[in-house]
């Protein structure tokens, strides 16, 4: 049964068995093309803050943000998390919501965990649907600073206030976090490595990364491009952080719509035949 899709309010849906939240702004799949965006590894919808709407405001495509099991106020997820998490969650349940909510052309739009699952799924996924990826602070394998980083995340979480925080948000908020710290700092994960999705991607991308982000290095960027054989935009921002939407808003809503707008101009161009 497809989901529906109302305008600024929110729904659930079953996906790979578990409910999940989502949240849709703009216009409906079958009256534009939409942009399916996918959480941090902490996300979830009400973390984008105005992010959705601001960008289905500035581009006029639908909008589409969800919570993955454990995060918001989906149905908690299994622990420990299996340390596929990443591939799992970017085809199989990727795949189950773009097919309840009937979409027909999209941007995959993802930051860190979510941009990792973006890029899984353009690159094992034979998706026609699938027109670009936009991708935030993406990773592709283990770095020792940001293994770093999210030891001293676990710090905070037990000994600051970092839980306080992040129970606003999640209705699990302990599912939430140590199914995503646990994994991390697995040893089976040391050497955790999706890099070779990047050879599959046959789509336009954009890379938005901030050089001071502590969970991820310009390695992570420097693999896309030397690997990618598709179109590839890059936006480096001196001095951000982990969360350019959100740092550096202007500059990454502005690289994001010029990405979007170039995209639908392609798709509506008229092909001169001889």
């Amino acid at each position: 049964m497809k989901a529906g899709w109302v305008t600024g309010q929110n729904g659930r849906l079953t996906a790979d068995g578990l409910a999940l939240e989502y949240r849709c702004w703009g216009p409906p799949p079958q009256d534009a093309p939409t942009l399916v965006m996918l959480h941090e590894g902490l996300g979830c919808v009400a973390l984008w803050r105005d992010v959705p709407e601001q960008l289905a405001a500035a581009t006029g495509l639908g909008v589409l943000a969800y919570s993955r099991a454990g995060y918001g106020g989906s149905d908690p997820g299994p622990l420990p998390r299996r340390l596929d998490y990443q591939t799992h969650e970017g085809t199989s349940v990727l795949a189950e919501m773009l097919e309840r909510l009937d979409i027909r052309q999209c941007i995959l739009l993802g930051h860190s965990d979510g941009a990792t699952m973006a890029a899984i799924y353009a690159g094992s996924v034979s998706d026609m649907r699938v027109r670009g990826l936009v991708l935030i602070a993406p990773h592709f394998f283990t770095e020792p600073s940001g293994q770093a980083a999210i030891v001293a995340a676990g710090r905070a979480y037990t000994q600051g206030d970092l839980r306080t925080k992040l129970a606003r948000y999640h209705d699990d908020v302990d599912n939430a976090f140590y199914g995503w710290h646990d994994v991390w700092l697995d040893p089976g994960y040391a050497g955790w490595n999706v890099a070779d999705v990047i050879d599959h991607w046959r789509v336009p991308v954009l890379v938005v990364q901030g050089d001071a982000d502590p969970y991820g290095t310009l390695a992570q960027v420097d693999e896309i491009a030397t690997r990618i054989y598709a179109p590839l935009e890059t936006l480096i921002l001196p001095g951000c952080g982990h969360a350019p939407h959100h740092e550096r808003s202007d500059e990454t809503m502005t690289a994001v719509k010029t990405f979007c707008a170039r995209l639908m101009r392609l798709e509506q161009a008229e092909v001169a035949l001889d």
